[in-house]
């Protein structure tokens, strides 16, 4: 599946977790199940060996760990909001 070219549109769900992912300063309690379908609706995930994801929104991809808990990381959270602000996410989505 092809990731799509700028914002698309997103459910109340999605919206809820991108504000979280944003927010200032790092978002916490971001669950990764939460993440997971925000970033299959906004671009692609793939899976990799070892617990890695692929994904990729806009143009850029980046390999994540899944994390081992249930909650992101602060530097998961950190690398997820820069590429969906760079792909033309905000708050307001």
């Amino acid at each position: 599946m092809s990731a799509p070219s700028g914002p698309v549109r997103l459910d109340s769900h999605h919206r809820t977790t991108l504000h979280k992912i944003l927010q200032h300063p790092g978002g916490h309690n971001v669950e990764w199940r939460d993440a997971l379908s925000l970033l299959q609706a906004v671009g692609s995930v793939r899976e990799h060996g070892g617990g890695k994801i692929g994904v990729t929104i806009g143009s850029e991809t980046k390999v994540i760990a899944a994390p081992v808990h249930k909650d992101l990381d602060l530097q998961t959270v950190v690398e997820l909001r820069r590429m969906l602000t760079a792909s033309g996410y905000t708050i307001e989505n």
